[in-house]
């Protein structure tokens, strides 16, 4: 994977959102996976099923396999036994399939059409860092997003119209944050998160 001081194209983002998240899974108390999350109406299992259950359908996509799939409601449903533990097994796949990718630029099928690889796997990549600070923040924990990640996450919203994120299921309404905020807050501010939020 590229270095930290290297611009990440979306194959190291997600590598890397996944490294993120799974240390955020990893810290979780487990009497803490009923917990709210910033995600209205989600507990922080819900975060986690949701997230790993976009990581399976993704490994499989990117392995050529079914791209339709039953979404899990409430997302906590897909998680069976140990969270960390499904998780884990779940994050493996993801890596496994990572592996394989040798074009960015390969079209695959998906649940919203054809696209790229390298497109598939943008919005994905940027889940694992937000949904990162959601369990973080649900669980009593705060976490920074590195440099590269965020000028990657700026870099896929530049060009995409408010139409597009500002809907149910992607982002709120934007969050003011201060000026004097890192960019971490920033992120999550245009992300539709308060920064300040905590369970």
């Amino acid at each position: 994977m590229s270095s930290n001081t290297a611009p990440w194209d979306s194959l190291d983002t997600y590598d890397n959102g996944l490294t993120f998240f799974t240390g955020v899974v990893e810290t979780v108390p487990a009497d803490r996976w009923t917990a709210p999350s910033p995600c209205d109406g989600w507990t922080a299992l819900d975060v986690l099923g949701h997230v790993g259950e976009a990581a399976l359908v993704g490994a499989r996509i990117l392995r050529g396999g079914e791209r339709e799939f039953n979404r899990h409601d409430p997302p906590s449903s897909a998680v069976e036994g140990d969270p960390a533990v499904w998780w884990a097994a779940a994050a493996a796949q993801a890596r496994q399939a990572l592996a394989e990718v040798t074009d960015l630029d390969r079209e695959v099928d998906s649940p919203v059409g054809r696209r790229t690889v390298r497109e598939g796997l943008s919005f994905p990549a940027v889940d694992l860092y937000l949904h990162g600070w959601d369990l973080a923040a649900a669980t009593g924990s705060r976490v920074r997003f590195p440099a590269a990640a965020v000028q990657f996450i700026r870099d896929v919203f530049a060009h995409v119209p408010d139409e597009v994120t500002r809907r149910p299921g992607v982002f709120g309404a934007p969050v003011e944050v201060g000026a004097d905020r890192d960019e971490t807050d920033h992120i999550l501010g245009f992300a539709g998160r308060d920064p300040a939020w905590s369970a």
